[in-house]
Order: structure tokens, then sequence, then C-alpha cells
């Protein structure tokens, strides 16, 4: 067994708080969209990824891939959120195994009221901190650390 690459100081002081911010941010986008609208942040970008979709509909495991949701976490999110009247489930025509799910006008409505209020909490946490070199510099960064956990689950 090899020896363990360990973090050199400026990879340590990179990574610890970006573990903290993984863990702080959605716990802090999560208090504001529980008062607005009684939901997670996890429900929101499930309605969100819905509402950007050709006919506000994608299958189950798409929606579960942009989320970074698990197959079960998934299932059951969407029968709350369809509880509520905001997405409904169809089968596929052409795949008996797969659904879509399907924001309703009620969903893409809430969406509507309360995005305002998030996108502001958003840019609060985030955007307004940040310069515009940092924010294409993040977009970057983000986009090589999400392509290689989607290489990882392809695997």
């Amino acid at each position: 067994m090899s020896e363990p690459r360990w973090l050199d100081d400026d990879e340590l002081a990179a990574w610890l708080p970006l573990v903290r911010l993984v863990q702080a941010l959605p716990q802090a986008l999560d208090r504001g969209l529980r008062e607005e609208a009684g939901i997670t942040h996890t429900y929101y970008a499930m309605l969100a990824n819905l509402s950007a979709a050709p006919d506000r509909t994608l299958t189950m495991g798409e929606l579960a891939r942009l989320t970074a949701t698990s197959p079960s976490r998934l299932t059951h999110a969407i029968s709350v959120l369809e509880g509520r009247g905001w997405v409904t489930r169809r089968q596929c025509p052409n795949d008996r195994r797969s659904q879509f799910a399907v924001l309703t006008d009620e969903g893409l409505a809430l969406l509507q009221r309360i995005a305002p209020a998030h996108l502001a909490q958003v840019r609060e946490l985030v955007f307004d901190r940040l310069t515009p070199e940092q924010v294409r510099s993040l977009g970057e960064i983000a986009g090589a650390l999400v392509g290689g956990i989607d290489e990882l689950g392809e695997g």
C-alpha cells in the first residue's frame, strides 16, 4: 500500500473553507426558503431545474443527476412536491421503467413568487462578495470539480 498524498499547506488552506462552504451554504439557503415557502434548497433546485427544461419536464433520472439526489430521495421529494400540487409524474411512453417529472402551473407560480427573495439571498451570500474575475474563476473551478464528480458517477 502506498503512502497517502497529504495535502500541502496551500491545499489545506483551500480545502477546509471549501468543506465549510459546501456544508454551510445549503443550510443558509434552506433557512430562507423554509421561511418563504416551507421547502428546502434541494426542493427549490428540483423545481428550478424543471422550470428550465423543455416543456418543464425531465426524466426522474435526469432530475436526480442535476440535483445530485439519490433516486430514493428524489422519489420521496417528488411525492411531497406532487402532494402540494407543484409537480406531476407521467409515464414515459417509450420506456415503461421511466417516469417524467413535470412542473405544474402552480409550481411555476410558486417559483415566480419566491425566486426574487432566493436570488437576493444567493447574491448576498455569494456573488456580492466576489469580483467579476472571481465569479469567472468560481465558474471554472466549480465546473471542473463537478465534472470530476460526474465522471466518478459514470464509472
